[in-house]
């Protein structure tokens, strides 16, 4: 799976042919989850809160990036939180 971007120890990871609805998967440490790249909400799995809040602001500022390798399925990377 595509690393797209790493911030304060979170990996945010995307894979072209994964099933809808358009997300992207966030890591940190022993914790995964998914977060749907429409609505930002986390779909599955789990995070500390911290890191919750830090790849949903990271994935406001990218959205549209997101959707756009989402839908042409070109990968790229993109920035870290700053």
């Amino acid at each position: 799976m595509p690393e797209i971007s790493r911030f304060y120890g979170i990996i945010i990871k995307l894979f072209f042919g994964d099933h809808p609805p358009p997300h992207f998967h966030a890591v940190y440490g022993e914790y995964v989850a998914l977060f749907n790249i429409d609505t930002l909400d986390m779909i599955e799995g789990d995070l500390p809160p911290r890191a919750r809040k830090l790849v949903v602001e990271w994935a406001s500022t990218y959205q549209q990036d997101l959707k756009r390798m989402w839908m042409k399925q070109q990968f790229q990377k993109l920035p870290p939180l700053q």
